[in-house]
């Protein structure tokens, strides 16, 4: 019997093949872009890149002068990152480890995790456990950036099937399902290759609304400083992605009460 779960074994070749097409250099620099500016932080910053892939932030981040740290469960992933940051000049610290063990405390001015990172653990005190190490990380003040899929929007285009064509031949049909008692969002996605190979993987995210982060994020410390409907900037609605921003206090807080006082873009909270 295999007890590997599907995020121990999805992260290769793969994973690569089926979303490297949808990467393009435009969208990542936008993407990076994006970050630079909701962290607002000087050159020289220390920012950990969770749950990093093969760089594809952590590395242009490095390009702009920031002191980057990316953390990633895939060491095939981390391979290609190691490889890709020697040819291009920058260094950045590569460890490999679980999200669930980051061995830093009060290092960092900031951490991000991008292209839904967050939500891939079997329950909800895993996914708290994560966050707790993240602020655990952070120096006091330091920025948590969270970008995921929106519930939200997941609820409201939902659509059982899906079928891709790839311009290798490749073929990727999914099978979709929600879960509405636990907020998952489950994939079954199988790859028909050209040579007639048929490959099979699963996919399982835990599916966030705003209020439900924010009340992770409190509990452990981090407090709510802004949220967003992507990296650029735009309002939070019912078709956008979830961007939350919140920030390490010196002291473990308490109870925050918390609402929105207006509907603007990155409102400050």
């Amino acid at each position: 019997m295999n007890d590997t779960v599907w995020y121990q074994k999805f992260f290769g070749e793969d994973y690569l093949r089926i979303y490297t097409p949808f990467f393009s250099e435009e969208k990542t620099l936008r993407e990076v872009d994006g970050i630079s500016k909701l962290l607002n932080l000087p050159v020289g910053s220390s920012i950990l890149d969770l749950c990093c892939g093969y760089g594809r932030h952590a590395i242009p981040l490095a390009q702009r002068g920031y002191q980057m740290t990316g953390l990633d469960l895939s060491e095939p992933f981390l391979q290609r990152a190691r490889a890709d940051a020697l040819a291009q000049g920058v260094q950045v610290e590569w460890v490999h480890s679980d999200m669930r063990h980051i061995p830093f405390e009060n290092t960092f001015d900031a951490a991000i995790s991008i292209f839904t990172s967050f939500g891939y653990l079997e329950n909800e005190e895993e996914n708290l456990h994560v966050l707790q190490q993240v602020h655990n990380a952070l120096k006091p003040g330091g920025l948590f950036l969270l970008e995921s899929v929106y519930q939200n929007k997941v609820v409201r285009s939902f659509s059982p099937h899906g079928i891709f064509r790839y311009n290798d031949g490749l073929l990727v049909l999914e099978e979709r399902s929600l879960d509405l008692l636990s907020s998952r969002y489950n994939i079954h996605i199988t790859m028909l290759t050209p040579t007639g190979q048929r490959i099979e993987h699963e996919q399982s995210v835990r599916l966030y609304t705003l209020s439900e982060v924010v009340r992770m994020f409190t509990t452990v410390g981090l407090r709510p400083q802004a949220y967003y409907g992507g990296l650029d900037g735009s309002a939070l609605s019912m078709d956008s992605r979830l961007v939350v921003i919140g920030r390490k206090s010196p002291h473990r807080l308490g109870t925050i009460n918390w609402a929105p006082t207006s509907e603007k873009p990155g409102i400050a909270l």
